[in-house]
């Protein structure tokens, strides 16, 4: 047996989750363990197992995160399309339009929008590009 061990408390509390999900992982993928001293322990292979199943879900979440933000950020930007004013062509439709702050607070806002939408894009590309450091 290695030298390096780790108990499944010390797995869930290196990873930030609780012994119960880290035994429903083992028990999910096969992970081979040893009980000692009525404790069951995690060789180095199957803590670096564990560790990719992390990772893997990790990067699931993240990319499902970013794709939920990029949603809402368009249909913002739908809905504020949906207010911009037609053009004015006319006297008449100048005298029943928007004050003209307010257009421009409504186009400062469909920058804004689709800059935070270029920024998850990538942010996206950046994690899923170093996905691998975050475990070294």
């Amino acid at each position: 047996m290695s030298k390096n061990v780790k108990t499944i408390k010390e797995l869930a509390d290196e990873l930030g989750t609780n012994k119960t999900r880290i035994s429903r992982i083992i028990n999910k993928n096969s992970i081979p363990t040893q009980k000692i001293k009525n404790k069951i322990v995690l060789e180095d292979n199957s803590v670096s197992l564990i560790r990719q199943y992390f990772k893997n879900e990790m990067q699931q979440r993240l990319a499902l995160q970013d794709k939920k933000l990029l949603e809402e950020y368009k249909s913002e930007i739908n809905d504020l399309k949906a207010l911009k004013m037609p053009s004015q062509d006319t006297k008449e439709e100048q005298a029943n339009s928007q004050p003209q702050e307010e257009l421009e607070t409504l186009k400062e806002q469909i920058r804004a929008l689709n800059d935070k939408i270029k920024g998850q894009e990538q942010l996206n590309n950046q994690v899923s590009k170093k996905w691998y450091q975050f475990w070294k």
